[in-house]
């Protein structure tokens, strides 16, 4: 153990982690580019494949030459999905969150209860409810 230890010094500790996190960094790159070359409308199938091909036979070349070709489309492609991201999560929290004051809340209890939509019991939990 201590001869592994011996041979392993601290220039060559940093080097293999450098050269992991390179490695690391190398492979996200490649799967942000292969995303946004599936999710590229503005792409035909015969575009996507030959950039696909390109990228897998000369991947250094490849990725390097869509970054300068195509970097602006990511980052538009990039703040589409940020968007739609958002305005689902804005969608889903209106549908969730109550709407209006406690006041018309209670109006349309009573304007249910009026109805015969729903019983006395059952106006008097959701009137507590809406008050809380």
């Amino acid at each position: 153990m201590s001869v592994l230890a011996a041979e392993w010094g601290t220039g060559q500790v940093f080097w293999s982690m450098m050269w992991f996190f390179i490695f690391f960094i190398w492979i996200w790159l490649l799967i942000t580019v292969f995303a946004d070359i599936f999710r590229s409308h503005d792409l035909s199938g015969v575009a996507k494949a030959i950039w696909v091909i390109f990228v897998i036979l000369v991947p250094y070349l490849g990725v390097f030459v869509y970054l300068i070709a195509r970097g602006h489309k990511m980052q538009e492609h990039a703040m589409e999905s940020a968007q739609a991201q958002e305005q689902a999560m804005r969608q889903y929290v209106q549908s969730v969150a109550p709407t209006g004051s406690p006041a018309d809340e209670l109006a349309k209890l009573a304007d249910l209860k009026a109805k015969g939509v729903i019983s006395d019991a059952e106006y008097e939990a959701a009137k507590a409810k809406a008050l809380a």
